[in-house]
């Protein structure tokens, strides 16, 4: 069973750090990009960070500077380091990758999406 799996979410004072972990376990041939979303309650899954494959990153406005994307390719993992966390930033975050699975030849695309990881900063 292909499936993200995510963890490192909790509750945190204003100003405090988290830091998320997505794992891609399962018949993948490759990872594309691999990307941290986020919903808030009654707002809509918004874009936090992305990574390409080979390491270029990309953040919303809101997070930048604070937050830092990366993944190990090897170990299939993508990780999400928060910093100087706000209100604001509390959501269900949830992981998604690129992929491709399967084994060659017989090998196609999938979006794959986490469960999501509840983060909660107190003020």
């Amino acid at each position: 069973q292909v499936q993200l799996v995510e963890s490192g979410g909790g509750l945190v004072q204003a100003g405090g750090s988290l830091r998320l972990s997505c794992v891609a376990s399962g018949t993948i041939f490759r990872i594309d990009n691999m990307d941290w979303y986020r919903q808030a309650s009654g707002k809509q899954r918004e874009l936090v960070a992305g990574i390409t494959a080979s390491g270029i990153t990309d953040y919303a406005d809101s997070v930048k500077g604070r937050f830092t994307i990366s993944r190990d390719n090897a170990k299939k993992t993508v990780a999400l380091q928060m910093n100087s966390l706000k209100p604001e930033d509390t959501a269900v975050y949830y992981c998604k990758a690129d992929t491709i699975l399967g084994t060659f030849p017989r090998i196609g695309a999938q979006e794959l999406w986490g469960q999501g990881t509840q983060v909660t900063v107190s003020s």
